[in-house]
């Protein structure tokens, strides 16, 4: 095997359009859907679908991007000679061809059955009585269960290699978990082909030196060096992925077979082993990130907590970020969470997200994926400009330095400010054991200045009359007033009443149609048995949805 088989598993975009983010479906799981009377009476019984498209033109090539189950009814088949049409449709790329009968041919031409027999097109017989739009539901119901499945499956081996990283020998453990997740052979190899860890099954000698050579390809420090890297040999898969840093490792993989989310669970591995094999990192910058890193990855609170508490985020460590104590010395220290997004729309890359987590003081930073926010996670409490300081009992006290300071009094914490070109949303002081909470609460406050159109919005504690009701009360209450409604009717009708009842800017905050809002509002008002123009109503609602 030479290094020019050995392709990134990327491919180029000059070479084929990106797939859609769902699994394919294999033709034999349509065909097993008995309800659909379909029928494969030519080409292989084994495809799979990436798309359902429907065409009656000649030619539908232009318009195929590959993988799709093409369904027609042979309206201009008369004029088209069937031989070059399922050759174009091969060309293509098209998966399958679903032939419907009646009214336009009483069964499937015999001459498109031998062309799709000389050409391998698996061809369909659809039913006259099976419209193509329950064909079409049918595909996109069996990717909605494989991409769950799929999801199901990453979650797991998230959570799973998250928590083999918090052990104390951080980096087998989670070359053994990932063997176990993959079936396979897991090795973190160096630039030269030596092997530090490994876990799992070893393949055979071939198999291995091929693997030892694609580490090699995706470590070398020059120009074009792949992310990543997959070849087969004599059954076996192998990919490999350089790890972050500049330390020149690589984790290698070799599996009897690839199922989907494989490559994400990998990808999940690899920024683990970067941390976690950073040797030039500071230990108070490792612990931060890889802190993130399992927060984000759904490990309990507790199990990071130690590693942040070393960050000098405490009451008077003198490399906190932010110049703030935010309670008493024996209270858990408070945290909050910002949301932020490119106010032209453009995605933020590593290097823009982490200048905006300096700028704030914090280097846990997020960068998020394509229209995902930026998450920034800050040591303190955080406030908008203007804001007043209140002590440890609620009492409005002058800023410090000022004359007769209570001596239990909270240190100012720095303000919030917007930033140029950011568009920020930042949750209230939150303990590091609700920060699954606060993410959501920052998320809200993104969408909530967005909407208005505000530079940074700051998601404001329960205050007022409202603070004075009992926490599992109002909680209690909030859920059986609440019961009624899903959780997407809830965050609109949240987002909405946030908004002052504004249908454009609620369906800006939401991504969705105006005609949509009020659709959902609709329903609310029908479920809750309530009239939403009643102020009465609207405080109410308010308050059991700030306490939900």
């Amino acid at each position: 095997m030479d290094e020019s088989s050995m392709l990134p598993s990327t491919p180029s975009p000059s070479v084929t359009a990106p797939g859609p983010p769902t699994p394919p479906v294999p033709l034999a799981a349509l065909l097993a859907r008995e309800e659909l009377g379909l029928r494969r009476i030519a080409g292989p019984a084994d495809a799979d679908l990436l798309w359902v498209h429907t065409s009656e033109m000649a030619d539908p090539y232009p318009y195929l991007l590959g993988g799709e189950l093409l369904l027609s009814a042979g309206v201009l088949l008369t004029d088209t000679d069937p031989e070059r049409y399922v050759a174009r449709l091969v060309e293509a790329g098209a998966a399958a061809l679903g032939f419907g009968v009646r009214p336009v041919h009483e069964s499937v031409p015999e001459a498109l059955v031998e062309a799709c027999d000389r050409h391998g097109l698996p061809l369909l017989e659809v039913p006259p009585e099976t419209p193509f739009t329950t064909i079409a539901r049918a595909v996109w119901r069996l990717m909605a269960e494989a991409r769950h499945r799929e999801l199901r499956r990453v979650t797991r081996a998230q959570q799973a290699l998250a928590t083999a990283a918090a052990r104390p020998d951080p980096v087998p453990a989670v070359l053994h978990r990932l063997a176990a997740r993959l079936a396979g052979r897991a090795v973190l190899l160096t630039a030269r082909g030596e092997e530090l860890h490994a876990a799992g099954r070893s393949p055979s000698p071939e198999a291995t030196a091929a693997l030892t050579r694609l580490a090699h390809l995706v470590t070398r420090d020059r120009p074009g060096t792949p992310a990543s890297a997959t070849d087969t040999h004599g059954g076996t898969h192998l990919s490999a992925y350089p790890l972050g840093g500049g330390e020149g490792l690589a984790l290698a993989l070799a599996t009897d077979r690839r199922e989907p989310g494989d490559h994400t669970v990998a990808g999940i591995a690899v920024v683990l082993l970067s941390l976690l094999a950073a040797r030039h990192q500071g230990s108070d910058a490792a612990d931060r990130s890889a802190a993130l890193v399992r927060l984000l990855l759904g490990a309990p609170p507790a199990e990071v907590a130690p590693l942040l508490a070393g960050t000098g985020a405490g009451p008077g460590e003198e490399d906190t970020p932010r110049s703030v104590v935010h309670t008493r010395r024996e209270e858990e220290p408070l945290w909050t969470v910002v949301h932020a997004r490119r106010t032209d729309g453009t995605r933020a890359d590593p290097l823009t997200a982490g200048a905006l987590g300096a700028s704030l003081g914090s280097p846990l930073v997020d960068a998020g994926q394509d229209r995902d926010a930026v998450r920034v996670l800050l040591p303190g409490a955080v406030r908008e400009p203007g804001d007043v300081v209140r002590d440890s009992r609620g009492a409005v006290r002058e800023p410090q330095g000022t004359a007769r300071e209570p001596r239990d009094a909270v240190r100012e914490p720095s303000p919030l400010a917007p930033h140029p070109g950011w568009t920020l949303g930042a949750s209230s002081p939150t303990p590091l054991s609700d920060l699954a909470a606060a993410d959501l609460r920052a998320a809200r406050a993104l969408a909530h200045a967005e909407a208005t159109r505000t530079p940074l919005t700051v998601d404001a504690p329960v205050t007022g009359l409202a603070a004075l009701i009992p926490p599992d009360q109002a909680a209690a209450h909030a859920r059986a007033l609440l019961a009624p409604l899903t959780p997407p009717l809830a965050d609109t009708l949240r987002c909405w009443l946030s908004l002052h009842g504004s249908w454009d800017r609620t369906a800006v905050a939401l991504s969705v149609h105006r005609n949509t809002v009020r659709q959902r509002i609709g329903r609310c008002a029908e479920l809750l048995g309530m009239d939403l123009d009643d102020m009465d109503v609207r405080a109410e609602l308010w308050f059991a949805l700030r306490r939900e």
